[in-house]
Order: structure tokens, then sequence, then C-alpha cells
């Protein structure tokens, strides 16, 4: 699963984010970037831990978070990842439920609960982006509770794929081109495993079968170079 990019808030300039907008959402005043103010986090660094006080939403500017939670035994279920675009600290109680860490260098564009309440583009924006972010928790249910190890695997992969995998694919782009894509994983194989719900030991002998059967290459640990992209699909459970 990967989250799905929306038009970022910080970028518009008194456009609507998306097509059918009432007129009202084109006026300077409601500008996205005139909202919200910076913040930067390094590689690891925690935004907010489970338990406390939301009281702000944040924008994924540059970079790669992950929300996870943790059991009492210290098992952690990374629940989703979230990059450019993708919207952060929604709670429908007074506190976080997930903890949010950085898994690379990243910039935030961070908005107080009044500025939200107060801008009617800054809520509409937030519906849409807890509309996709609904689809693709959806997806993940279906993957924890329904696919193979290696499947699993493979859909993380086409997550990393922009606009390949999934429905209505079409394909390689350029007929005759080499269907290749090196990906940058950003996560640690720890990672990867808590997010697929397996264990690091599946991970990895998952990763060495796909190496084995010639669809992909490890040349370093934070990238995997996909030799054939819809061979990698095939595999996914969705076709």
């Amino acid at each position: 699963m990967v989250s799905a990019t929306l038009t970022k808030l910080s970028d518009l300039d008194g456009q609507a984010p998306f097509s059918g907008c009432q007129e009202s959402f084109k006026q300077p005043e409601a500008a996205g970037k005139h909202l919200g103010r910076k913040q930067r986090l390094s590689a690891h660094d925690v935004l907010f831990y489970e338990g406390d006080k939301a009281e702000r939403l944040y924008e994924v500017v540059r970079g790669v978070m992950m929300l996870y939670k943790l059991l009492p035994d210290g098992r952690r279920q990374v629940v989703y990842i979230l990059r450019e675009g993708d919207m952060l600290g929604f709670s429908n109680r007074d506190f976080f439920d997930c903890t949010a860490e950085a898994l690379t260098e990243v910039e935030l564009q961070v908005f107080e609960s009044r500025e939200i309440s107060t801008s009617p583009m800054m809520q509409h924006y937030v519906n849409r982006c807890l509309l996709s972010q609904m689809e693709i928790l959806h997806e993940h249910t279906v993957l924890l509770g329904r696919k193979s190890a290696l499947e699993r695997v493979s859909t993380f992969l086409m997550s990393l794929v922009p606009n390949r995998g999934g429905h209505g694919c079409s394909g390689p782009n350029e007929e005759g081109r080499p269907d290749t894509k090196t990906v940058a994983l950003s996560m640690t194989r720890q990672e990867i495993a808590d997010y697929l719900g397996l264990t690091i030991e599946t991970v990895s002998r998952v990763i060495s079968q796909l190496k084995r059967r010639g669809l992909i290459k490890v040349e370093k640990q934070d990238s995997i170079h996909i030799t054939n992209i819809c061979g990698i699909c095939q595999l996914t459970g969705m076709h």
C-alpha cells in the first residue's frame, strides 16, 4: 500500500485544489500558502506519540513518515505511510491514536484547529484527504487479511512505482522499452515487515525469491531495482 498524493495545500495560490469547487475557494485570502507554519524533522524524529493531545493537523510537504501503534508487549504495526501531499493528525478524540515518526528528513506545514474551522477551502481539502486515506486503508485491510507474503511484498513494491499497478493499469508507457524502475525504499526491512504484518525473516526470504526469479535487483540497502514491473504486478493478487 502506498499513500495517495493530492495537490499540496501549501502550493495553492488562490485556486481550488479540485474541480467543481465553489467560487469562494478561489479568493486570494483563502489560499493555502497563507495558512500554517513550517516545521522540519530529521529522520526518525517523532512528531507526536500515541496519547498526545491532538490540537493540529500536518501536511507532508517533503519526505516520508509513518504512523504506527504499539502493543503492550512491544510489537509494532505500521498502519500508514505518508508521502508528499498527505495529511496527518486526524483524531475523533482529544488525543492521537497513533505515533507519527519521520522515516526521512521531513518538511511539514502545520495547521492549527482554528485555521481549519475558519477556512472552507481547508475543510474541503481535509475531507478529500480523509476519503483518500479511507480507500487506502481498505486496500491495506485486504492485504493484511487475505494476501500471501509474496503478494504483500509485491504490492508494497508496486506502490512505489508511480502510475502503475492495480485496476486499469495500462502497462509500460512506451512499447519496446525496458519495463524497469529503481525505487527508493525509505524504510528498513523491519519497518517494511511491521507495515506488511510479516516478520523481517519473511520479508528477506520473499525479496530473495524475487531476486532468484530475476524480477528485482538489490544493489543498495535503501533501494531496489525492479527489472520487470509487469512481472511484479502479476504477483500482487490483483490480476
